[in-house]
């Protein structure tokens, strides 16, 4: 529900009915719109919808239920709904754990004052409020991390440990989750690469936001060594300042644009001998042939036919080592879009 102070909806868990009417006049002189249901008992409270009430006021004593099993039973009934604790007596140990057990707060019933409760309904909403959608973000963080299909990894920030991992990064380097945390970022890299690291995480600052930190290398389990495009985001894990890693392999793709660079050299080297070593013996041969029809002015019709012929054949090889060239030299020019 999204309450206001004007159309608030509570239920109250109290076997005394006196109680349970002076807490409703309270109540209602703070809140004259609001609706209030009563349930005497354990038993009859469960049988509402707790989804249906913005907060519960909860007597710690019913006649077939009490204490921390019926805080237990009732915050499970309302997960999503804050629970006030109202009881006869002080219990400054009990209070604290009746708080570590979900309760919003807890209040006395002798010391009960429109004021206090004001306060302590509004500020037990809007923190189950925040809570709740704290809860809804880590759900989300959850699902994100660890049904995501790239490897993603959380280490604290500054011991480097692991402190989770996801199932794509077990699948992907052939550690099991256990092997993982205990371990650091360190022996996920090669040797020869530990100085590269400690400079780039030197360069790191405990920034919010997701960062491309670049292309590393990895080793795996098994001595394999990928190369990983880095993504990085600042959150706070366990109570530690962390960082959140997603790791995409780009290996294959590296092998395919060093495979696409070598045939570009190759196309080059081609285009350059089609200019100077193919081209030159047929200019040679074409200006050879000029000279003998000069030479040659006397020749029968079909003897200079013949030479025409081997000029006309020497041109069109010439025009298409000029067209392999060409396309050649188009397939190494940088895309312009």
């Amino acid at each position: 529900m999204s309450p206001t102070k004007e159309n608030l909806v509570l239920l109250i868990i109290e076997n005394n009915e006196g109680d349970f009417i002076l807490i409703s006049e309270s109540i209602e002189e703070i809140f004259p719109t609001s609706k209030i249901d009563w349930a005497p008992d354990f038993k009859s409270a469960i049988k509402k919808q707790g989804a249906d009430y913005d907060a519960i006021l909860l007597d710690l004593s019913l006649p077939d239920k009490s204490g921390e099993e019926l805080i237990q039973e009732i915050s499970s009934f309302a997960s999503k709904i804050p629970v006030i604790v109202l009881t006869g007596y002080v219990d400054k140990s009990f209070a604290a754990r009746s708080i570590s057990l979900g309760v919003s707060d807890y209040l006395i019933k002798d010391e009960l004052h429109p004021d206090v409760l004001y306060r302590s309904i509004i500020y037990s909403i809007e923190r189950k409020k925040i809570f709740n959608q704290l809860e809804q973000s880590e759900l989300r963080y959850k699902d994100i991390f660890h049904l995501s299909p790239l490897p993603m990894w959380v280490f604290e920030f500054e011991s480097h440990s692991f402190l989770d991992v996801n199932e794509a990064a077990i699948f992907s380097y052939g550690y099991s989750k256990e092997e993982f945390l205990s371990m650091t970022i360190e022996d996920i890299r090669p040797k020869e690469d530990l100085i590269q690291l400690q400079e780039s995480l030197k360069e790191e600052t405990l920034h919010l936001g997701l960062k491309h930190a670049g292309t590393f290398r990895h080793r795996k389990k098994n001595g394999e060594v990928i190369f990983v495009e880095i993504s990085i985001n600042m959150i706070i894990f366990q109570g530690k300042p962390s960082k959140l890693v997603l790791a995409n392999d780009v290996t294959q793709k590296r092998a395919h644009i060093e495979t696409i660079e070598l045939q570009n050299t190759k196309l080059r080297e081609i285009a350059w001998v089609q200019s100077h070593i193919v081209r030159a013996p047929l200019a040679r041969l074409i200006g050879l042939v000029n000279l003998l029809e000069l030479d040659l002015r006397d020749l029968p019709q079909d003897k200079k036919e013949l030479l025409e012929y081997i000029v006309a054949s020497a041109e069109e090889l010439d025009g298409i080592v000029k067209e392999i060239n060409e396309k050649a030299r188009k397939v190494n020019m940088p895309d312009q879009n």
